[in-house]
């Protein structure tokens, strides 16, 4: 229950900060555009700073051999939920004989039941309730998500028509991307224990850019958000089915079909944050990028990311601590 209750301030605390953007963006406090300076800060120097920091300090042979299964856990579960996608994706649209647009749509859809705003929400809780080095197991936990996020992801959220890459084209773009980099680095120097000859600066610098990473996701989630017509994002029907999906079904299900194999409670949790967390803001991201709809991935951003202050601390009481 004192895991509870830290769940739901830190779901509570991340709100506020999501309403904060909001309110700077419907005020004109901040650019229009101001998101994609933000978003770049966010992918260029914070999670780059956080993943590098945190295995220098918590990757050393003995915790990488004795979490490495952790990796093969994510990659199992976030092919499954690419698996379910693609059929249930199809149930949201009507005519059988789809056009560019609604492929499109459907490909929106496909985005957002496989992947949650796994890395900045999942990282900001799991680093504000449990610490570094459950972080760590959590970044094990999600680096193949976040390969096939980077590589999969994009494949589908790029219209084809605007030069959408290839799917291989876009695995290596998954591989090179800065937050990528700097968790094999990472990976790489805390193996070999070159941590200890990184000046103390270099350490503290990386630190503290981290620590930055969470809360400024959480106001770019609300400035993206304040960016639409709020009475506009709560009419799609569809969006809210979506969101059950993503919020509560799929986990559940992950979580249930773990427990009944008897994984650990550890691997329960670091499932439930990866997979149960809200649609992040690639959906409105890359199609606003490449000339897509954004109106549908902005609802679906919008109405998960409120209703998860609920969902996830509930979820986590029902399926880690009561069963």
């Amino acid at each position: 229950m004192e895991v509870f209750n830290l769940t739901l301030t830190q779901m509570l605390m991340m709100f506020t900060l999501i309403l904060v953007g909001f309110l700077l963006r419907k005020k004109d406090i901040v650019p229009h555009d101001s998101h994609i300076t933000i978003s770049k800060i966010e992918t260029f120097v914070l999670t780059p700073a956080l993943n590098l920091h945190t295995q220098l300090t918590n990757c050393t042979v003995e915790n990488f051999l004795a979490n490495s299964k952790l990796m093969l856990y994510g990659l199992v579960l976030v092919l499954i939920a690419m698996a379910i996608a693609y059929p249930v994706s199809r149930l949201f649209i009507r005519n059988k004989n789809q056009d560019e647009k609604e492929e499109y749509q459907r490909n929106i859809y496909k985005y957002a039941l496989t992947f949650g705003n796994y890395g900045f929400m999942g990282n900001f809780i799991v680093l504000g309730i449990w610490g570094s080095e459950m972080f760590y197991k959590y970044t094990m936990f999600t680096f193949f998500v976040t390969i096939l996020c980077s590589s999969w992801g994009l494949y589908v959220l790029i219209p084809k028509e605007a030069g959408g890459k290839s799917l291989w084209k876009n695995l290596k773009k998954g591989f090179t991307a800065p937050p990528m980099i700097a968790l094999m680095i990472g990976i790489v120097c805390g193996l070999c224990n070159l941590g200890r000859f990184f000046p103390e600066f270099i350490m503290s610098a990386l630190s503290n850019a981290a620590n930055c990473m969470g809360p400024l996701a959480m106001i770019l989630a609300g400035i993206v958000i304040g960016g639409y017509n709020f009475k506009s994002l709560l009419t799609n029907k569809k969006v809210y089915v979506i969101t059950l999906l993503r919020l509560i079904v799929i986990p559940a299900i992950f979580v249930l079909a773990l427990r009944a194999i008897g994984t650990s409670d550890e691997i329960l949790c670091l499932a439930l944050i990866a997979f149960a967390t809200p649609l992040g803001m690639n959906t409105i991201v890359y199609p606003a990028a490449y000339g897509g709809d954004t109106k549908t991935g902005a609802s679906m951003t919008m109405i998960s990311h409120i209703l998860s202050v609920i969902t996830i601390p509930l979820m986590y009481l029902i399926f880690v601590v009561l069963l």
